[in-house]
């Protein structure tokens, strides 16, 4: 259910761009989903390592909008769940990360915007890294940035988490148990107590309860693309490596 939890004129209207013009919007990683504590009870764990990880986090948050529920239903289920990780492992991943190219994104992108171009990119690793300050999320295939969007992310007392999370559990036809059987198209788990990227109408003045929400046209795009395992990095406006 959605609810209207900002003062008056507390939401000032983004215009983000893609986490790829370094000049302007920070690298980084959201995902707007809805915070599904104990959604789905799985084996596979959160794996808090933002501190070692991904550093320099800026600790203070945006105050995000309010709750979105209201997303198209999808009917092509395909659910899948990833063994647990090493922390060790994933921390070794993120370090070597480097972007090697970005998207060439002339205008601000607006809420239930997103860019889509992987013509000529080759095959490589995808990593997903979310901004929640600049309210965007970015899609990496061998460090080649290949798809960015607005994203919803999570109020105030749902906060997104931050730090380094593999992709545990896909599902392109999820429904939340705790919220109203809420509809979560192509559904990717990043920790167990139900932090969730997946497609959402991504409207501004909403948010989610800690998930990070996308354009679910733009989820089906990840969706197709992301594996298990595939990292996503979280972070408040951290900047990322060129190499």
């Amino acid at each position: 259910m959605a609810r209207n939890i900002l003062p008056e004129g507390r939401a000032q209207r983004i215009a983000a761009v893609s986490i790829a013009a370094l000049a302007v919007a920070a690298f980084g990683v959201a995902a707007g989903g809805l915070f599904l504590k104990r959604d789905v009870e799985t084996d596979a764990g959160a794996v808090p390592v933002a501190e070692d990880a991904v550093k320099d986090i800026v600790a203070n948050k945006a105050v995000p909008p309010i709750l979105q529920m209201q997303v198209p239903k999808v009917s092509k289920p395909q659910s899948a769940i990833l063994a647990p990780v090493n922390a060790a492992d994933l921390k070794q991943t993120a370090s070597r990360f480097r972007v090697k190219r970005v998207l060439n994104v002339t205008e601000p992108l607006d809420h239930g915007d997103y860019i889509w171009d992987d013509a000529g990119v080759p095959d490589g690793q995808i990593v997903i890294t979310v901004d929640l300050k600049a309210q965007t999320l970015s899609v990496f295939r061998g460090g080649y940035e290949i798809g960015v969007a607005v994203i919803l992310y999570g109020a105030d007392d749902k906060e997104s988490p931050l730090g380094v999370f593999p992709i545990t559990q896909k599902d392109a036809d999820h429904y939340s148990n705790l919220y109203n059987n809420a509809p979560m198209p192509y559904a990717m788990r990043l920790t167990s107590d139900g932090v969730f990227i997946h497609g959402s109408d991504v409207i501004y003045g909403e948010a989610t309860h800690g998930c990070i929400g996308i354009p679910t046209a733009f989820a089906k795009k990840l969706f197709a693309q992301a594996k298990l395992g595939d990292i996503v990095i979280i972070t408040d406006g951290k900047m990322m490596n060129l190499g």
